[in-house]
């Protein structure tokens, strides 16, 4: 039942969508798509795993609109991307829905002399976003794959690249904190969330196929422990990066360090509660991916180390690896992905301790 309900709200929602886009769209190249998945997974140490022998479940439906209009004078462009389901990717708890539906993405672009403007909800230019689906973003932890809301201007100069953008915030709504396949890390609707941020990146080739980038983003927290919700934290972050590309081979790595100044009314509120937590937190952490290609399959590793640099933190350097494979067998994929990770990041940026393997096996299919 609750699934019907998710599924007429979806409807709904594309109906109304349609009735705003232009009269041009007719005439427009224009993409729309629909899609399905689903996965398997085992949690090892997992007493309740161990005696089902994991489950199947995170499916999702997604929808999938993107296209390119215009005339002599300009051209637009859009992408938007609808998740509904448990798979999604998305917390109901801190998301502007408050249910198991987001909109992943939504932008539309216009191309403005030699770059394009793109406003609503993309991808934030910060470093690289890892290859694993299941796994997730690994120990990037709130700086992968970032989906904002705001404005974004891409430039394509002779050769170096250059992206610079405003998120007002990282999601829709007044109290959400929730940017989808990156969420869980940017504090939570019942305490403080990210504002007002800035952010740019620049590419420069270096050699055929490679590429050497940085990257900076600072803003604001908005606390939202107390009534007033005073914008009185802030943060920052730099990271460097590498791309190549060696015929079926590829490479990333990236270096970058992060540092935030939390709310003083949320510092308050967890003391109030006898919660210890650092006012400031810094870290600085480092990842490599490697893939490479053959026919249909897909070889791929993530591998990621943070190490903390918290007054008062007991933790140790962190590390945790994601190889796996993908399989493209015509309408969709399938994935076999294994995580093992001896700590993780929580939703204040802090490095903690702590081990945890899965395995994961994932099939989507598209329309």
């Amino acid at each position: 039942m609750r699934d019907h309900v998710l599924l007429k709200r979806a409807g709904a929602l594309l109906a109304a969508a349609a009735t705003l886009l232009p009269s041009q769209l007719a005439a427009a190249d224009t993409s729309l798509a629909v899609g399905v998945w689903a996965n398997y997974r085992y949690v090892q140490d997992n007493t309740r795993d161990e005696d089902t022998i994991g489950d199947i479940a995170d499916e999702a439906l997604i929808f999938y609109a993107d296209g390119k209009a215009g005339d002599d004078e300009g051209n637009w462009s859009y992408s938007a991307e609808l998740r509904i389901g448990p798979g999604s990717f998305t917390d109901p708890a801190n998301n502007s829905t408050g249910d198991s539906y987001t909109l992943h993405k939504a932008w539309v672009g216009f191309d403005l002399g030699p770059g394009t403007l793109q406003i609503g909800k993309s991808q934030v230019p910060f470093a690289w976003k890892t290859v694993n689906f299941w796994p997730g973003d690994g120990l990037q932890a709130g700086y992968g794959d970032q989906m904002d809301v705001g404005a974004k201007w891409l430039f394509d100069g002779d050769g170096i690249d250059y992206q610079a953008a405003y998120y007002h915030a990282d999601d829709w709504g007044e109290t959400s904190t929730d940017t989808v396949d990156d969420n869980g890390h940017w504090g939570s609707s019942t305490t403080y969330r990210k504002v007002q941020t800035v952010v740019g990146n620049i590419d420069i080739p270096v050699a055929p196929g490679q590429t050497v980038s940085f990257s900076a983003q600072a803003g604001r927290l908005q606390d939202l422990t107390a009534a007033t919700q005073d914008v009185s934290g802030s943060h920052n972050a730099w990271a460097v990066h590498y791309q190549g590309i060696f015929g079926a081979f590829y490479a990333k790595a990236e270096v970058f360090g992060m540092e935030r100044d939390l709310p003083n009314d949320f510092i308050n509120s967890a003391a109030a509660n006898s919660v210890v937590i650092a006012d400031e937190i810094s870290n600085l952490r480092g990842g490599v991916e490697l893939g490479y290609r053959s026919g249909k399959w897909f070889w791929y590793i993530d591998a990621h180390v943070a190490e903390p640099d918290t007054d008062g933190s007991t933790a140790g350097t962190i590390y945790s690896t994601s190889p796996g494979f993908s399989y493209n067998y015509g309408p969709g994929w399938i994935y076999i992905e294994v995580l093992s990770q001896d700590g993780f990041v929580d939703r204040n940026g802090q490095v903690n301790e702590g081990d945890f393997d899965a395995f994961y096996a994932s099939m989507d299919f598209y329309l």
